[in-house]
């Protein structure tokens, strides 16, 4: 699985995750770690998202999650 972490949103608390694997392409926002003093964590936070990339990896396989379909233009 392939895993791209985005900038810390500190208003929101998060990180944006985009996820890929298996020709599948998934993007979602995880909740950021803190450190003792409020600081965005970034290896606490790794570690989070590795968590939820077990989650994902389980689902695209279970085909939960799958590739979005192409919308329909006009004409079609």
């Amino acid at each position: 699985m392939k895993i791209s972490i985005g900038a810390f949103d500190a208003a929101a608390r998060t990180v944006a995750v985009t996820f890929e694997h298996d020709g599948v392409r998934h993007e979602r926002t995880v909740n950021a770690c803190l450190n003792a003093k409020g600081g965005y964590d970034a290896a606490a936070t790794a570690a989070r998202v590795d968590e939820v990339a077990r989650g994902v990896e389980y689902k695209i396989g279970a085909g939960v999650i799958g590739a979005a379909a192409s919308p329909i233009t006009a004409g079609e």
